[in-house]
């Protein structure tokens, strides 16, 4: 017998070994035992099938088992983690929407004040620092008090809103304002299970790549305020007329409250609904003083902030158009921002115009000029006016009239550079002459009191005898011997032609450039004629030359735009260089003759501004236009009346225009300057000219045959007298006629070789408006020179 322990049943296999094969007549079950079944005799180790469990029938059928739901709700977690790994993946932060980065550029007066916007989308985003921290809690009160703690997506709310929607009370909102930021700026209104669904990924995204300060921004800068206002500095704006930095809390409270539904808590356009605009506005500052973010005695203070009216869309009509023209073609021309940067919109300009001023021009050109006309009047069709206004102190261009309306006018007269300047430009010419101490061609030197020959046609004389130009003066009318100053008066053509040949026509031009007009001016030519007026510089250069004459000739650019800003961050814009362009001799001196021209000469309506006044009337060949050109000492005014068809633009001349058989500087032009400059100066002190004019000598008359020393004709005196002591100029005697060419440099020295100022004043022909003289606009034809000979004038 084995050592080894017996198995039970006599099976001698260790234990945990697979038991052996059975033969085959013993896997055939016997008889069953007296009593039992043979489904009853079925013991495990034979390897017999366990009993099927009865089919489930009648209601049983209906229920699920334990193993099916269980497995129903693993599947369904399967399927969410799933989808949620996918939808992760799947799923980027997109580009924002074209509407949601839309923006229009703002332009504001100096005041800040809103001049214009010229975008389709009403909004100007900013920085979260700048709106006020009681808003921000207004906000965040009426739409999500638990923004800075919550996650990016309230699962609760969403089943709740979409639930309430399926049930039928209604579409209501389940999102944060992460979510609806996300809506706003990167997708859109529609409302479509897959927008949602890209929602709530992207939401969950930005959450983890931006802080809740620049969501919220986002989310201020985005929404719809109603109004046509998009962000809430556009709503501020929209509502108050106001920054959104400058609004009260209680307004803040009101702006948030238009979130919930701008159209139905706009209590000026709907008056019907200012019931629930005050329970919502209340409900906001409850929510405010129950987080503890607003003080309740300040809360109880308060009453509701009644917006002001609704505006009607703040398109480009009238002179906003014209504005916004002259300063994109600023910010372009002065190299601050080209025009595919100005056009992706966002700009923040603030102009140097002041609201004050452009209200008073507006309404001096409206009394003086636009009130005549008639539509029955043929002529009247054709009337156009520009303006512009400088402060000869600063540069800055606080006034412009570009026209009746951009809208119908869309040229902006202002700025156009296609109109002759006429006898505006003569103040240059004699400038030209004492900043170079011109002399005449017989030697005498050029000053107010220095006498020419006024004779109608006469002949223009150059150092080599006659130059084949002379003409005319205003009305044909000869004057004979005539000072400087009187020829300024009378704008006397002859004498002027005369004067630009004496002092050097390339000179004449670089001293006008240096004023401030611009070097590439149509017909800015070297010839005798430049001194009438030929070249086609716009209202606004001349308004600068003419400034700089007030300035005591110190010359620096104009300047349209004070500040530029995008998206709270400042854009640099130039320094403005002031220079001295002619010397303050030459400045106040032809300042000195301008005044004579105010006080008894052509520009006398220009008395009506009460102010001392210098200033030059002119008029446009063919009377195309009319100009008065002047300055106070604080401020240099340029109105222009311009003839054009006003369906094929071809220049018309305003004969019959305003009921006169002619438009004259002194006429319309002159009126509407005197009413603007009493108007923009009006409550401050009159400033009287403080001139330093260039000392006066007696070598002035004409020479005779017998005696070639000064004589006495005519001789005057200049019309302002000096305030303090001028420098000293040393008298000289007459020398001999010069043989160069155009030559006009003097042997003795001078002040320099034609420096600039910014402005011109008007010596051009009279404007024959006291004095029966016009303004010196004929310029051409055959002329009858004093030597009898006969040769074609120079025509623009």
């Amino acid at each position: 017998m084995s050592d080894e322990p017996q198995q039970q049943n006599g099976d001698t296999d260790p234990p945990g070994w697979a038991p052996r094969d059975l033969p085959a007549d013993a896997a055939a079950p016997g008889p069953a035992p007296e009593g039992e079944t043979p489904e009853a005799k079925a013991p495990a180790a034979t390897g017999a099938k366990k009993p099927k469990r009865p089919k489930r029938t009648g209601w049983r059928r209906l229920i699920p088992t334990w193993r099916m739901v269980l497995g129903g709700v693993l599947l369904i977690a399967l399927l969410l983690v799933g989808g949620f790994i996918a939808g992760y993946q799947l799923v980027d932060i997109p580009a924002a929407n074209a509407k949601a980065t839309a923006q229009s550029n703002v332009y504001l007066y100096a005041d800040g004040t809103v001049i214009a916007r010229d975008g389709k989308i009403n909004r100007e985003s900013i920085k979260l620092a700048q709106v006020p921290l009681t808003v921000r809690h207004a906000v965040l009160a009426a739409e999500d008090r638990d923004f800075y703690s919550e996650r990016a997506v309230d699962i609760k709310a969403m089943f709740r809103a979409g639930w309430n929607t399926v049930t039928g009370k209604g579409k209501q909102g389940g999102s944060t304002i992460t979510q609806q930021y996300v809506k706003n700026y990167y997708l859109g209104q529609e409302q479509t299970v897959v927008r949602k669904i890209k929602e709530f990924f992207i939401s969950i995204k930005l959450n983890r790549e931006q802080s809740k300060d620049q969501i919220l921004e986002g989310y201020l800068n985005t929404s719809y305020f109603g109004r046509n206002a998009y962000g809430i500095q556009a709503a501020s704006q929209a509502y108050y007329g106001k920054d959104i930095g400058d609004v009260t809390t209680a307004q803040g409270a009101y702006l948030a409250s238009l979130l919930n539904a701008p159209s139905a808590y706009d209590v000026v356009a709907y008056p019907e609904n200012k019931p629930a605009a005050v329970a919502r506005w209340n409900y906001v500052l409850d929510g405010m003083v129950k987080e503890k973010w607003l003080d309740p005695a300040e809360r109880a203070a308060m009453t509701f902030p009644v917006p002001g009216p609704v505006k009607p869309a703040n398109s480009l009509s009238g002179q906003r158009g014209y504005i916004v023209k002259a300063v994109e073609d600023y910010l372009v021309d002065n190299d601050i921002l080209d025009e595919k940067t100005l056009a992706t919109r966002g700009y923040r300009i603030t102009t140097t115009l002041q609201r004050k001023r452009q209200d008073a021009l507006v309404e001096a050109v409206e009394d003086k000029v636009m009130s005549k006309t008639d539509d029955d009047r043929e002529a009247d069709r054709d009337v156009r006016v520009g303006g512009a206004s400088i402060d000869p102190a600063t540069g800055h261009v606080v006034a412009m009239y570009g026209g009746v309306d951009y809208t119908r006018q869309y040229v902006n007269n202002a700025t156009r550079r296609d109109y002759q300047v006429g006898s505006t430009f003569k103040p240059f010419v004699f400038t030209s002459a004492v900043a170079n101490d011109s002399t005449t061609q017989d030697g005498r030197r050029i000053t107010p009191s220095t006498i020419y020959d006024g004779t109608n046609k006469r002949m223009v004389e150059g150092p080599n005898g006659p130059t084949g130009y002379d003409p005319a003066n205003e009305d044909d009318r000869s004057y004979g011997p005539i000072t400087v100053s009187t020829a300024t008066d009378k704008s006397v053509n002859a004498v002027y032609a005369q004067m630009a040949e004496d002092v050097g026509p390339e000179k004449v031009r670089r001293t006008a450039v240096d004023l401030g007009i611009p070097k590439d001016t149509s017909d800015l030519t070297p010839t005798p004629s430049i001194a009438l007026g030929v070249a086609t510089a716009s209202v606004l250069d001349m308004t600068e030359a003419y400034a700089t004459l007030a300035a005591h000739g110190k010359h620096g650019a104009h300047v349209l735009v004070s500040e530029v800003t995008k998206d709270g961050e400042d854009v640099t814009l130039p320094g403005r260089t002031v220079k001295q362009a002619v010397s303050r001799e030459a400045a106040d001196t032809t300042t000195s003759i301008l005044q004579s021209v105010v006080e008894g000469g052509t520009g006398t309506a220009a008395r009506g501004a009460g102010r001392p006044a210098a200033g030059k009337t002119g008029t446009a060949e063919e009377d195309r236009a009319a100009w008065f050109a002047g300055y106070t000492p604080d401020l240099a005014t340029v109105i222009a009346v311009m003839g054009q068809d006003p369906d094929t633009g071809a220049q018309k001349s305003l004969y019959g225009a305003l009921g006169l058989p002619r438009i004259n500087g002194g006429g319309a032009p002159a009126e509407t300057w005197a009413q603007y400059t009493g108007a923009a100066l009006k409550g401050t002190p009159a400033q009287d000219f403080d001139l330093d004019v260039e000392e006066d000598t007696g070598d002035t008359a004409l020479p005779t045959a017998e005696d070639t020393a000064p004589g006495d004709t005519g001789r005057r005196t200049p019309s302002a007298t000096p305030r303090r002591t001028p420098p000293t100029t040393p008298s000289r005697t007459p020398s001999a006629p010069r043989t160069t060419p155009g030559t006009t440099d003097n042997p003795a020295g001078g002040t320099g070789a034609g420096g600039t100022t910014d402005g011109g004043a008007d010596t051009g022909g009279g404007d024959g408006g006291d004095n029966g003289g016009g303004d010196g606009g004929d310029i051409g034809g055959f002329l009858e020179g004093p030597r009898g000979t006969r040769a074609p004038s120079i025509r623009p």
